[in-house]
């Protein structure tokens, strides 16, 4: 589940293994890139963590945020 913390939408996404994980992360990219819109990301082994924020709004929560990880979620 997404949580809005210091202005950015945060998730973690555990996988069962390091190729699920950035299997995973190659999808995002692809959706983030036709999107226009590229999140914030940190991998280790199993485990995704995207944070979301709008940079040239003012590094806050838009609309862009939301219709991204309702894109990610639609992944899974």
């Amino acid at each position: 589940m997404w949580q809005e913390t210091d202005n950015q939408l945060k998730r973690t996404f555990e996988f069962k293994d390091f190729i699920e994980a950035f299997a995973f992360m190659t999808q995002v990219a692809l959706v983030a890139e036709k999107m226009n819109h590229h999140p914030a990301w940190f991998n280790v082994y199993n485990r995704v963590e995207i944070s979301l924020t709008t940079h040239d709004a003012g590094n806050t929560i838009t609309e862009k945020d939301r219709a991204l990880a309702k894109a990610i979620d639609a992944l899974l």
